[in-house]
C-alpha cells in the first residue's frame, strides 16, 4: 500500500517513501522514477533524492517495462539522477531455469542498454553485499547514473504455498535442502 515516514539521523531529517506497488511485475518502476523526478524538480535539487528499485531476477529480464524505464530515464525531462537497482536473484523465475527464461547470460543484461555497471555478489556473504551496496551508493552519488546490484542467492521454498520447486528443479533443491540458513552460516563465520 505504500507509506512515507520521516526520521532524524545525525541531526538530519530523512524522508523515506515506499510507493504503492499493485503488482510484482515491475509496474512500480515508472512510478518510482517519476516520484524521484518530481521531488527533485520541486526541491530544485538533484543531489538530495535517491530512487531504489528492487527487482526479481526473472522480472528484470522478462518485463518490458524495465527496459522502457531505463531508456526513458536518460531522456531530457525524464532523467531521475540515477536509480540503484537491487536484484533479488534466486536463479529461478517461478520454476524456470535462467536458460529457459532468457537469451542473455545474466538477468541484468538489460543494464547494458544504458551502459550501467553491474555488481554481482553472493547472497551468502552479507559483508560483501554490504560493501556492494556502499559502492553502488557512492557510484550513483558521484556519477548520477543507474547501477545494478545482482545479489545471487536461492529461494529455499517455492514462489508461494502451492509451488514446489523441487518438482521442476530437483538437483538444485537437493543441494539447497542440505545447506544451512544464511544466519547460521554467518554466525559460524563470526564465531571463527
Amino acid at each position: 500500500m505504500g507509506t512515507t515516514i520521516s526520521r532524524t539521523i545525525n541531526d538530519k531529517e530523512i524522508r523515506l517513501s515506499i510507493l504503492p506497488n499493485p503488482s510484482h511485475l515491475e509496474t512500480v518502476n515508472p512510478v518510482v522514477m517519476g516520484h524521484v523526478k518530481a521531488v527533485e524538480d520541486f526541491k530544485q535539487n538533484r543531489t538530495k533524492t535517491l530512487g531504489v528499485l528492487i527487482h526479481g531476477d526473472a522480472a528484470v529480464a522478462g518485463q518490458g517495462v524495465v527496459y522502457e524505464c531505463l531508456q526513458m530515464g536518460y531522456l531530457p525531462h525524464y532523467q531521475s539522477n540515477g536509480i540503484i537497482h537491487i536484484i533479488a536473484n534466486n536463479q529461478i523465475g517461478f520454476t524456470t531455469t535462467p536458460a529457459e527464461a532468457r537469451t542473455g547470460l545474466y538477468c541484468t543484461d538489460v543494464a547494458k542498454s544504458i551502459q550501467a555497471p553491474v555488481i554481482h555478489v553472493n547472497a551468502d556473504e552479507p559483508e560483501l553485499v554490504h560493501k556492494a551496496m556502499h559502492f553502488a551508493l557512492e557510484y550513483r552519488q558521484k556519477f548520477h547514473k543507474d547501477i545494478f546490484i545482482d545479489i545471487i542467492g536461492y529461494r529455499r521454498y517455492g514462489h508461494n504455498e502451492q509451488d514446489q520447486p523441487s518438482f521442476t528443479q530437483p538437483m538444485m533443491y537437493q543441494v539447497i535442502s542440505k545447506r544451512k540458513n544464511l544466519y547460521q552460516l554467518y554466525a559460524e563465520k563470526l564465531v571463527k
